[in-house]
């Protein structure tokens, strides 16, 4: 089966991405080049995140919460959030890192990172979907999303716009232009007072909180992601896609699993930045190309052993990276649909036991990969390009969630 993620139109993406960074390059000579990068890792046991500078290891900060976070970075990178599901809070960190664009160049502003003043507390906070300017913060047992607004936020305020979820259910919230993608779970089926219901498809609704169109049907909706224009959803029968529809509100269209593939469906996705495609696991020991526009829209991908953790490098964007639990660190070239080298990183992390159970976690910075190692209190630092380890830095605790933040730029 071959994906028309097609070589030329994505080698096209890649050349206009390249011509686009290099004309940085010719900024004003009296802008000094800078550049930053940091690492925010959450312990897997202790309420405590930290960041990290990556260049020396050294701690910037150390940030008490109430319990173990999953981490998310939103869009311009200036913020995370520190999402506690099993303890009710959202804490906010500043990442100290601001790019601001100026066309032919972007300037870089680095100050102290911090703990925000502004929490969200609801039932079960979980998924955090960063988009543009804002976030949103979906709530499984409390029946509502938050659509936060990030400059409010930097300047210790909340600017929060509310949308109804209908029922609790662990589901996703997703805007596009004025509207917002929201999850439906099933009404009808009875469920258990400690349990949630199923999630059966997609509804859109304006900036009233009224329902455009009709239902779109996603069983067992799981995991989202936004690549160029379009917004992708793993459900049971296929991906279901949403494009930008105007005044009518977003087109869905439902990408069925071809006849082809073996059985199985996508329930975490990630989404190309420079180039429009998007990558999501099928299985545990599979992963799928999916190209919405393509004469063929999948294309499958085995792996050795099951899949731990997998990003894509936002810098190299034809590179993906994903972890085995044999301890294998695979590239994946997405324009040629298949893995191009491999490396051992870790020692084996067996998927057997608690889904919670502490195992490495990806993040990409400068070059290289940031894997956290919790059985050693490391964080491992990984050449992308030999998949070597180059150095390591010691991390109290078991390290966990990971995410890296910063880049290059001007600096006046």
């Amino acid at each position: 089966m071959k994906l028309s993620l097609t070589r030329n139109r994505l080698l096209a993406a890649v050349t206009s991405g390249l011509i686009f960074a290099a004309s940085g390059a010719f900024a004003d000579e009296d802008h000094e080049t800078r550049e930053t990068w940091r690492l925010f890792v959450a312990d897997h046991t202790n309420p405590v995140v930290r960041a990290i500078d990556f260049d020396s290891g050294k701690e910037l900060g150390r940030y008490d919460i109430k319990g173990p976070a999953a981490l998310t970075a939103s869009a311009s990178g200036q913020t995370i959030f520190a999402t506690q599901s099993d303890h009710d809070i959202v804490h906010v960190i500043k990442t100290g890192i601001d790019f601001s664009d100026h066309g032919e160049h972007r300037d870089l502003d680095v100050s102290d990172a911090g703990l925000l003043p502004v929490t969200f507390e609801g039932k079960r906070p979980f998924h955090v979907v960063p988009h543009d300017d804002h976030a949103i913060l979906f709530y499984d047992r409390g029946g509502k999303a938050d659509i936060i607004d990030e400059a409010a936020l930097l300047d210790g305020k909340a600017d929060i716009r509310t949308i109804d979820t209908t029922r609790p259910h662990h589901g996703v919230a997703v805007t596009m232009g004025r509207f917002v993608l929201v999850s439906v779970p099933n009404i009808e089926v009875p469920t258990k007072p400690d349990e949630l219901p199923p999630r059966v498809g997609l509804r859109v609704v304006d900036e009233t909180g009224e329902q455009v169109g009709a239902m779109a049907k996603c069983t067992d909706l799981h995991g989202e992601a936004t690549s160029a224009r379009l917004v992708a959803f793993g459900c049971k029968e296929g991906v279901l896609v949403a494009r930008p529809g105007g005044l009518d509100g977003p087109k869905l269209e439902m990408l069925t699993y071809p006849a082809d593939l073996p059985k199985g469906s996508t329930g975490t996705l990630l989404g190309g930045k420079a180039m429009q495609f998007f990558l999501g696991n099928y299985g545990e020991d599979k992963i799928v190309l999916i190209d919405p526009d393509g004469e063929e829209h999948f294309r499958l991908i085995d792996l050795p052993t099951r899949r731990v953790d997998f990003l894509l490098d936002p810098a190299t964007s034809r590179n993906a990276y994903i972890l085995t639990e044999d301890g294998d660190l695979h590239v994946l070239d997405v324009i040629k649909g298949e893995i191009v080298r491999k490396g051992k990183v870790t020692e084996a992390y067996s998927k057997d036991g608690h889904w919670r159970d502490p195992r490495p976690r990806l993040a990409v910075a400068d070059g290289h990969l940031a894997i956290t190692d919790p059985r050693h209190s490391l964080i491992r630092v990984v050449d992308a390009e030999s998949l070597k380890e180059v150095r390591a830095i010691p991390v109290e605790g078991k390290p966990f969630t990971i995410v890296g933040v910063g880049g290059s730029g001007a600096s006046h």
